[in-house]
This record gives structure tokens, C-alpha cells and sequence, in this order.
């Protein structure tokens, strides 16, 4: 007899989505039940992917580093990531801005005088700066802070391959700590399409289509960004810099894609971004590295927020951006990616510096809050799509590189 196929990860949690979807709908009259007694199981599988998060982007990055024996190699793949990431964030941010512009005239006209909205404490850059080097080697872990995880692991990693052959044990034992993470890891993706119906469910219930009924025109126009940026930037970005169909890219990130639309965390789909990477043939060495740090400063979604959210409260208070000011808008949001950590409603933190950068009323972020997480679905999406697509073309450079000085 022939084993019953299995229906695959990306299958699950696809239907799991629908099915959120749906109980979502039938439980709106029920939006307290949902959110006591179905989200606290959603949660529990956040929880368990924040703990493993954290060790993973440890060793993953330690793991990559040593295994590439060269420190002039690891700063070739960080230069490529960087400016592929700023480069694609500052398409995006442009993308936003003109996208927005053409809605402008469509967007509903909202009422602004009983507005309220408390900013957090803005960062001096100087701040942001000092606060990406860790003071501590377990406050960083502690903190769930990945730029200080990803700053520890560089340092220990180059460390290790500077001592060399002494250091053997260490390699070994950080690639032993690797492969336990990673399996952890695999044992808590086995429950993703659970997470992902008790994660959508509350808010599909919580929300449904009245809440989203007055901003529908800004959120059609954040995600038509959405999708412009995924099949035009990083399709041809794939195409030509990864040799790589777009088609089989987007087919292979599917099961990331699909989690990361009902989680809206990019760290937390780290770990089934690697996997879909790595079967697309990105290399390990690339994907541990490049992956933990775009989950961390690639921001091309949220980027994309700023830019359609800045324009559309701007036209409820009546102001017109002039072109210095969308440039500043661009600039900004562009830099502010890098501090922007990879969590649920970092994109509002981020939000208040971009207005604030042009001197737009911060108090307009209160017309965009009510459905920030309908946002955050999308720009999670887009978020972890472009880490993968980095991950595909750096994989590629580094192999034609091997193959030119091979021969």
C-alpha cells in the first residue's frame, strides 16, 4: 500500500488562514470569547518562537561566520546586504510616497479636532548609535535587542577565526548549539498552522470589516505598494542578481510568506525564512547571516507605511508635502529601518519619527492605530520577502565569485 501524502507546511498553514479567517467572521459578536480563549493559544506560540528566536540569530550568525575562515569574506556579504537593504528601503519608501500621492483625492476626509495620541520618547541618533553596541553578554538575549545579538556574534565570530586552529573546540561546539536550535526550531514550526488560526482568529473578530470599512482607500493603497514593490523590485532584483525565476522564488517563499501574514513579525518568521531560503539554494553560511540582520534593519514594508500614512495625514489636516519634505520622509525612513526592531507595531515607533522629521502632527498616527495590524500583515509580508531575496542574490554573488577563482 501507498503511504498517504502528507499535505505540506505551506498547505496547513494556508488553510489554517482561511479558517481564521472564517471563525474570525462567525465570532464577531463573540470578539471577547475569541480573544480570552483563542488568542491566549496564539500567543503560547509566539512565546515559544521569541525563545528560540534569540539563540537561533546567536549561533546561526557565529555558526556562518566561522565557516566562512575569512574575515575579508564576511565583510564582502555584510557590504552586499547593507546596501541592498537601503537601496530596495529607499525604493520602497518612493514607491509609497508617489502611490499615495495618485490616492491622495481618494482618501476619506476624517475628523481631526478630538485627536489624541502620546508619542514615545523620540531617540537622539547619537542614541541609536551607542545603544546597537551591548553593555552586557546576556541583557541582549534577555532583551530580545538583535542588533546587540547580531554585534555579539560578529565580534565572538571573528574572534574565533582569528585565534584558528585553537579554537577548533569552540567551532565545534558552536555548530553542535546550532544544529539543537535549529531543531527546536523545526519541532515548533510543526505547530505553525495552530498558531496561525488562534493568532488571526481574535483579530479578524476583533476588527472585521466595519473597522476597516473609513480607511479601506489607505489600506487598498498600502498594499497595491505592497505588491508593486514584491513583483517589480524584487522580481528583477531575483532575475538579474540572483538568476533565479521570479516565479519559482515566489512559489519556494510561500509557507514564510503565509506565516508571516498572520504572525506580522519578521523575527519571528526567521526561522521558516531560512528554511524556504536554503531549499530556493541559498547557501547556509549566507542565509545565517544575512537573514537574523534583514529580519532586523530590512524594513522595505514598513517603509512603505510611512510613506502612504505621512501622505494620507497629511491631507486630513489640509497640508501639503512639498518635495524637500518627501525627500526628508524618504531619508528618514530609510535610516529609522536600521533601529526598528522586527516585532508587532514597531512600524507606529516609526511612524512618529517620520512626522516629526517633516513637522506633521503626530496626533494623526490615533486615524491609523485602530488598524495598524491589518497594515502590519503587509508590511511583515514584504519585510521577510525582501530578506530572501537578499539571501538568493548574495548566495549567487558569492558562488560566481568561487567559480571565477576556482578557475
Amino acid at each position: 500500500m501507498k503511504e498517504k501524502k502528507k499535505l505540506s507546511l505551506a498547505a496547513q498553514i494556508f488553510i489554517a488562514l482561511i479558517l481564521g479567517i472564517i471563525a474570525g467572521l462567525l465570532l464577531q459578536s463573540h470578539a471577547d470569547f475569541a480573544k480570552e480563549y483563542i488568542k491566549p493559544f496564539g500567543t503560547i506560540f509566539l512565546n515559544l518562537i521569541k525563545f528560540i528566536v534569540c539563540p537561533i540569530v546567536l549561533f546561526s550568525i557565529m555558526s556562518g561566520i566561522v565557516s566562512m575562515k575569512d574575515i575579508k569574506k564576511v565583510g564582502m556579504i555584510g557590504g552586499v546586504t547593507v546596501v541592498y537593504y537601503f537601496c530596495t528601503t529607499a525604493i520602497a519608501i518612493i514607491i509609497g510616497l508617489v502611490v499615495a500621492n495618485i490616492f491622495k483625492g481618494a482618501f476619506p476626509a476624517l475628523a481631526t479636532s478630538d485627536l489624541v495620541y502620546e508619542a514615545p520618547a523620540a531617540t537622539k541618533p547619537m542614541d541609536v548609535l551607542v545603544n546597537v553596541f551591548p553593555a552586557n553578554f546576556l541583557s541582549p538575549i534577555v532583551n530580545a535587542n538583535m542588533l546587540q545579538i547580531i554585534v555579539m556574534a560578529i565580534i565572538i565570530g571573528f574572534a574565533i577565526i582569528l585565534i584558528g586552529e585553537k579554537a577548533k573546540g569552540a567551532v565545534d561546539g558552536i555548530n553542535t548549539l546550532n544544529d539543537i536550535f535549529m531543531k527546536c526550531m523545526e519541532m515548533i514550526l510543526k505547530l505553525s498552522p495552530i498558531g496561525v488560526f488562534c493568532l488571526l482568529t481574535p483579530v479578524i473578530a476583533e476588527n472585521g470589516p466595519d473597522v476597516i470599512g473609513s480607511l479601506a482607500k489607505v489600506i487598498l493603497c498600502a498594499y497595491i505598494c505592497y505588491l508593486l514593490h514584491a513583483i517589480i523590485v524584487y522580481s528583477i532584483a531575483v532575475l538579474t542578481m540572483g538568476g533565479m525565476s521570479p516565479l519559482k522564488f515566489f512559489k519556494g517563499m510561500l509557507p514564510a510568506i503565509v506565516f508571516a501574514f498572520s504572525s506580522a513579525s519578521s523575527v519571528g518568521t526567521l526561522p521558516l525564512n531560512m528554511e524556504c531560503s536554503e531549499k530556493l539554494g541559498a547557501s547556509n553560511e549566507v542565509t545565517s547571516f544575512v537573514l537574523p540582520l534583514g529580519a532586523t534593519i530590512n524594513m522595505d514594508g514598513t517603509a512603505i507605511y510611512q510613506g502612504v500614512c505621512a501622505i494620507f495625514i497629511a491631507s486630513c489636516f489640509g497640508i501639503n508635502l512639498t518635495l524637500p519634505q518627501m525627500i526628508t520622509i524618504v531619508l528618514t525612513a530609510t535610516l529609522a529601518s536600521v533601529g526598528t526592531a522586527g516585532v508587532p507595531g514597531a512600524g507606529i515607533v516609526m511612524l512618529t519619527m517620520v512626522l516629526t522629521s517633516v513637522g506633521l502632527p503626530i496626533e494623526g498616527i490615533a486615524l491609523v492605530a485602530g488598524v495598524d495590524r491589518i497594515f502590519d500583515m503587509g508590511r511583515t509580508t514584504l519585510n521577510i520577502t525582501g530578506d530572501a531575496s537578499c539571501a538568493i542574490i548574495v548566495s549567487n554573488i558569492m558562488r560566481k565569485r568561487e567559480a571565477k577563482k576556482a578557475n
